[in-house]
């Protein structure tokens, strides 16, 4: 673990392979099981693609927030202006940096930066509804569970092949003001 203060800053076009390689590391595969995130118990197949992630990087009206830690990609985030509200996604830290506090820092920046930026008055998620450690671990640091759901997308392989054939998402939401 590493308690070197993570440096933030806005992800360019040359970093969207180290993100697809940081997020998948995440979720996915033997490498996800190294830290608590890993989605290998629900989903095979991939989190994330390159075209997914240059979308965000490229889109006027989102930010992919990059954590740096010792020069090394460590945490990323996908945040949205959604007019009024922010959208949090695509959240990632290293398998070897988690439990340390990072997910913690990356997740008050990403807040920080909705509000200031965009003056959004709240920040919204979703979350896969079975990932209850994940949940609490959102509760904890402010966010309330809707009990809103929305389907997850059985058939489309950009976002994993499931494991299980109940598997939805639930809609996380925190006021930021």
């Amino acid at each position: 673990m590493n308690s070197v203060e993570p440096i933030f800053r806005t992800a360019e076009a040359d970093d969207v392979p180290a993100l697809v390689a940081l997020v998948e590391s995440a979720y996915r595969g033997d490498s996800s099981r190294d830290g608590w995130t890993t989605e290998a118990d629900l989903l095979d197949g991939q989190r994330t693609d390159p075209e997914a992630v240059a979308a965000v990087v490229h889109d006027p009206r989102a930010v992919m927030l990059v954590a740096e830690t010792d020069g090394a990609l460590t945490a990323c985030c996908q945040l949205e202006d959604r007019g009024g509200h922010a959208y949090f996604g695509m959240f990632a830290v290293s398998p070897s940096q988690q439990g340390g506090g990072l997910g913690r820092r990356v997740l008050g920046e990403a807040e920080r930066r909705a509000r200031e930026q965009w003056g959004a008055a709240e920040m919204r998620m979703t979350v896969i509804s079975q990932r209850e450690d994940l949940i609490a671990w959102y509760v904890r640091r402010g966010y309330t569970r809707t009990g809103e759901t929305s389907p997850f997308p059985y058939g489309d392989e950009r976002f994993g092949l499931p494991k299980r054939d109940d598997l939805e998402f639930e809609l996380l939401v925190k006021k930021l003001s």
